[in-house]
């Protein structure tokens, strides 16, 4: 029997100016392939962390993908961590998700770890890149 997971859904953004982005979902597990894990939501302008990423799915050959972590304040706040890639039996590891941006102040999220199998995933980077201010009109 072929099964494919489901994705995870994306967290929910933040309000205008504070407040932190909801956590993506986990990726569902299938028999041949899961699903991928949802990106965390991006927080509000001001002051936030962004949400984490959601773990990818396991699958029977092919794994979930984690997903990326938010995207923090544009201010002050940090990127939500990225989702772990989701495990193999057969086939690669899922790779682990990206980790979401810092605002003006504050730090990049943690790159998800990859999953494991008869090989890992790649493990994301971490993005450490500071978003830049937006300019006034």
């Amino acid at each position: 029997m072929v099964g494919i997971g489901g994705a995870g859904a994306a967290g929910g953004k933040a309000g205008l100016f504070f407040g932190n982005g909801g956590a993506g979902g986990s990726g569902g597990t299938g028999n041949q392939s899961a699903g991928a894990g949802g990106a965390g939501g991006n927080a509000g302008l001001l002051i936030g962390v962004g949400g984490a990423g959601g773990e990818g799915g396991i699958g029977g050959i092919t794994a979930g993908k984690g997903g990326a972590g938010g995207t923090g304040a544009l201010l002050i706040g940090n990127g939500g961590d990225g989702g772990d890639g989701g495990n193999s039996f057969q086939g690669n590891g899922g790779d682990g998700g990206i980790g979401g941006n810092a605002g003006l102040f504050g730090g990049g999220g943690t790159g998800g770890a990859g999953g494991g199998s008869g090989s890992g995933g790649a493990r994301s980077v971490r993005a450490a890149t500071a978003a830049t201010a937006a300019t006034p009109s």
